[in-house]
């Protein structure tokens, strides 16, 4: 997946500023938004959900680091990366920024394709990090969310989606024990009533598809997936 047609909010209280790293970002294929107010940059930020919020440090009216802790606080920007570009080289305000939830720090002048160079890099870390996380292997097992499909020594097959979801969810978690309740709450959710059984009837129908050796009982607790 491509870079290309990331969402950006540019936020900056120099106009010339604003205007360079528009620029630079639209000729490179991203939707660029800027604004120069860290307080309108987060109301803009709830609506626009960029996929990259570039702040500066030192604003008029609320502070980028200020700002950054605002949209930090918001859970659909939970994946929005947070990059730091400001004439601040202090390694105090670095600190700041990076305990506050900043992604990156880079200190001004700007180099415009060194920073769009930078910039689509961490998009690529960050879709590779998806794509590591929905393909699970373990041995001879391999697990792919994205396609639903599970392969065992070769041979590939599905699951129903409930099954999935259960084999994937202890795959995720490895020698962590999880009562049924536990199974109950990740995979069915708290807004449908399920039996306690149903776990285990899901359990015995994953092992009959992937063998005894993967899922163990943990006798009076619940269920684990073993790595050796």
């Amino acid at each position: 997946m491509s870079s290309k047609g990331k969402k950006i909010l540019v936020v900056d209280d120099e106009p010339d500023i604003l205007e360079l790293l528009k620029y630079n970002l639209k000729k490179e294929g991203f939707n660029v938004v800027t604004e120069a107010n860290g307080k309108k940059a987060v109301e803009i930020a709830k609506t626009f959900q960029p996929d990259l919020v570039i702040l500066d440090i030192m604003m008029p009216d609320q502070d980028g680091v200020e700002t950054c802790r605002q949209l930090r606080d918001i859970p659909e920007l939970y994946d929005t990366y947070i990059l730091f570009l400001t004439a601040r080289s202090e390694e105090y305000s670095e600190v700041a920024a990076f305990d506050i939830g900043a992604d990156d720090y880079i200190t001004k002048p700007i180099k415009p394709r060194a920073l769009t160079s930078r910039i689509s890099a961490m998009f690529r870390r960050g879709e590779q990090k998806t794509k590591d996380m929905n393909q699970i292997t373990i041995g001879d097992l391999a697990i792919d969310k994205t396609s639903y499909i599970v392969t065992l020594r070769g041979e590939q097959f599905s699951l129903p989606k409930k099954e999935f979801e259960l084999l994937y969810f202890l795959a995720q978690n490895p020698n962590k024990v999880f009562s049924r309740d536990d199974l109950l709450q990740n995979i069915w959710g708290t807004d449908v009533y399920v039996l306690a059984r149903t776990v285990d009837v899901h359990v015995r129908k994953v092992r009959e598809k992937i063998g005894e050796g993967y899922i163990k009982t943990v006798k009076g607790v619940g269920y684990k997936f073993e790595l050796a």
